[in-house]
C-alpha cells in the first residue's frame, strides 16, 4: 500500500507546527498511522558535543549513527540530497498511512496552508504560480478568499475538516 503525502505550509509564525500537531491528532483519531517530516533551513542540533553518538558521527565521520533506547531511536545521517519530501517519505516512512511534511513550500506537492491575520504578509497561495496545489487554507480570517476551501479556526470541527482535506488530496508515494 502506498503512503500518502501532503505538505503543511505557511508564513513564519503562522502556526504550521500547531496545525501539523492538530492534523496528527485528528488523523490518528480516524485510525490512520501518521508520520511527520519537518523541513529545516539549518542543520539540526539534536546531539550534545562529547556524547558517544556525537563522537561517532563528528569525530569518527560515520556516514550513519543510530542511537537506540527502549522507547526511541534517532538516526544521524550524512546526505547530499536537497530535502526531497517524497524521497524522504519513501525511504524512512513507507509504512505510514499518511506523512505530513511541515514546510517544503517549494515542492510541487499538494498542501494545506495556515494563515492568520496577525501575520502581515499575504497568504502563500497569492504568490504561487500554481494555486491548484492548495487543498485548503486554515485561517482565523472569515473573509479570506482562496482558490480552495477555507477552513475557519473558529469552527469546532476545523481540525477534522482539515484532516479530511489532507487525506483526500494527498499524493500517493509508491514504495
Amino acid at each position: 500500500m502506498a503512503t500518502r503525502l501532503v505538505c503543511i505550509v505557511g508564513r513564519k509564525n503562522a502556526g504550521k507546527t500547531t496545525l501539523t500537531v492538530a492534523l496528527c491528532q485528528a488523523l490518528a483519531r480516524m485510525g490512520r498511522r501518521v508520520m511527520t517530516l519537518k523541513h529545516g533551513h539549518h542543520p539540526a542540533l539534536v546531539d550534545r558535543e562529547g556524547t558517544d553518538t556525537w563522537r561517532h558521527f563528528h569525530e569518527g565521520d560515520a556516514e550513519r549513527t543510530l542511537i537506540a533506547s527502549p522507547e526511541y531511536r534517532v538516526l544521524f545521517e550524512r546526505v547530499a540530497d536537497d530535502y526531497d519530501p517524497a524521497g524522504l517519505a519513501r525511504r524512512y516512512m513507507g509504512d505510514a498511512d499518511i506523512v505530513l511534511a511541515e514546510g517544503f513550500s517549494r515542492s510541487s506537492l499538494p498542501r494545506i496552508e495556515v494563515w492568520r491575520r496577525s501575520v502581515t504578509s499575504p497568504p502563500l497561495f497569492t504568490d504561487h504560480q500554481d494555486p491548484s496545489l492548495w487543498l485548503a487554507v486554515v485561517t482565523d480570517q472569515p473573509a479570506l478568499r482562496a482558490p480552495c476551501p477555507v477552513i475557519e479556526l473558529s469552527q469546532p470541527d476545523w481540525a477534522e475538516r482539515a484532516a479530511d482535506a489532507a487525506w483526500a488530496g494527498a499524493v500517493q508515494v509508491e514504495p
